[in-house]
């Protein structure tokens, strides 16, 4: 018997892509038994609340943007599923490929599933996050991971449960993983043709890698401080 499965998308002014999102997600729920769709609209400024709430069960509205972190969390707390799932906002038609992710946590393989994404088309940065995030992984817990960074992942709600926190802001997917692990969970990396916005080489895209670096480094500060176990 399949569990019931709730995704839960945050996000941060993605008028621009949130329907798509939402309908391509929904085209994957037909699949499913039972699924609900939570979006968190973490204080968004431009319409996505308004646009999520005809394709969303839930949508739950911050008043102003606390991260991504918080916005799981909330979303966490309201689901109901067995099974949760974490998506980007941004993945537009690609995000109909969920149920991929989901398979191996229903199968029984293991506890927590991370999406490994194809290459990007176009030139980013330099990789200094990245190689940031798989070095401080694997020092802090012994895991070796593809995409350390990546928010496309699927994990047994009880898991969560267990962990009890998230990290804020885009030091969550660190976090979890390296939580995941230190606790003795099953964690398995599955490539999946996801697809979403890159961020290039210009202000705005060095400024977003610039924040990720932080909340990263402060992440795996926080870790090695304060250990799970």
């Amino acid at each position: 018997m399949i569990p019931e499965i709730s995704i839960i998308v945050p996000a941060w002014n993605e008028g621009n892509r949130i329907e798509e999102t939402l309908g391509a997600i929904r085209r994957g729920c037909a699949r499913l038994p039972k699924a609900e769709l939570i979006v968190v609209d973490d204080g968004s400024r431009d319409a996505t609340f308004e646009l999520a709430i005809p394709w969303a069960d839930l949508v739950v509205q911050h008043p102003q943007c606390y991260g991504k972190g918080t916005a799981l969390n909330t979303g966490r707390k309201m689901a109901k599923g067995q099974i949760l799932v974490f998506l980007d906002a941004d993945l537009g038609s690609t995000a109909e490929a969920f149920t991929d992710l989901v398979e191996p946590l229903v199968r029984g393989d293991c506890d927590m599933v991370i999406a490994v994404l194809p290459e990007a088309k176009t030139k980013g940065g330099i990789g200094l996050v990245k190689q940031l995030a798989k070095r401080g992984v694997y020092r802090l817990c012994g895991f070796e991971t593809t995409a350390p960074l990546s928010g496309q992942r699927a994990v047994q709600s009880e898991m969560l449960d267990r962990i009890g926190r998230l990290a804020e802001g885009f030091g969550v997917e660190v976090g979890l993983t390296i939580d995941a692990i230190k606790l003795g969970y099953r964690v398995q990396e599955k490539t999946i043709a996801f697809s979403h916005r890159e961020s290039g080489r210009d202000l705005l895209g060095w400024y977003h890698r610039g924040k990720q670096f932080c909340a990263v480094g402060g992440t795996l500060w926080n870790r090695w401080r304060q250990p799970i176990c």
